[in-house]
């Protein structure tokens, strides 16, 4: 009898305790893992980073740039067996990094497209949450936020330290987005890059535009780690609406939605701040013209 690869096996482990509203059946769990590989980073300062990615063409994987950011090398793992990366492209603003992997030989998956998602879509995650086993978490879309030209998904599927690179998919096992990071405090706060930057990404790269491996340290921080005026009005909403700081954020929902006037989201949540603050505090759902 054949031997399953020990990706297989843990995800088989897995699987005996996945929810029974899990959107993808236990076959494409099982296909699927084969392309999600676990990253392991030697790093400058010591010790190592541990992370996901997810095989994209052939013998290439897209991963998060903070998992790589202090390497000094960077291997894939697949069946047991370590394949270090060669070179990388990296694109550290988007928090994407394009690997080769020389002799990985892991089947790509499809691509998807975030755009084609709809607020409450069954989408599934898997990554190596905890660095060790893989791990499959249901969940649904929760918002699409727009920034730098496409969608960032935020969804409801629980992951965690190691599954970062992971890949977030759709019911039809096609990849959307790339597991990136989570803000504390809630329960659906756990945001995906958009497939859309991969492929951007992938043709930039095709004419073999990549370097060595080396530490990004120096190099600026992911969207999702600035501060102030240089974080996404998304995440400071999320912020706001965490401490329930509702003034807060009708202001900022007025200056979103001036800005962005064909987004929906922003007057969304000017109609939230306007309902949670008290009767008679002289806030309005419309943005005071100047």
């Amino acid at each position: 009898m054949k031997r399953l690869p020990s990706a297989l096996l843990m995800l088989a482990v897995a699987l005996a305790s996945a929810p029974a509203h899990a959107v993808l059946a236990q076959a494409d769990y099982v296909a699927l893992a084969a392309s999600v590989l676990r990253v392991e980073v030697p790093r400058q300062r010591g010790g190592f980073a541990l992370g996901s990615a997810v095989a994209v063409a052939p013998d290439q994987v897209v991963t998060n740039c903070h998992v790589t950011r202090e390497a000094t090398a960077v291997n894939i793992l697949r069946g047991g067996l370590r394949y270090p990366v060669a070179s990388q492209a990296s694109d550290v603003q988007r928090d994407l990094c394009l690997l080769e992997v020389p002799g990985l030989d892991a089947q790509p998956v499809r691509l998807g497209r975030a755009m084609s998602l709809a607020v409450g879509q069954p989408v599934t995650a898997l990554g190596y949450t905890g660095g060790i086993g893989i791990q499959n978490s249901p969940g649904e879309v929760v918002q699409l936020h727009r920034h730098d030209g496409a969608r960032v998904i935020q969804s409801s599927n629980f992951f965690n330290s190691g599954a970062s690179g992971g890949g977030l998919f759709d019911d039809q096992g096609r990849l959307v987005g790339i597991l990136s990071f989570r803000l504390r405090g809630g329960e659906a706060h756990y945001f995906s890059a958009p497939v859309e930057w991969v492929l951007q990404m992938m043709s930039e790269n095709a004419r073999g535009n990549f370097h060595r491996v080396m530490p990004l340290a120096t190099g600026p921080l992911p969207y999702w780690q600035t501060s102030g005026a240089q974080q996404p009005r998304f995440l400071r909403a999320a912020a706001l609406l965490r401490s329930e700081r509702w003034s807060e954020l009708e202001q900022l929902a007025c200056e979103w939605a001036k800005m962005e006037p064909d987004d929906g989201e922003p007057r969304e949540l000017l109609a939230l701040a306007h309902a949670r603050q008290p009767a008679g505090s002289g806030t309005t759902t419309e943005c005071p013209s100047h």
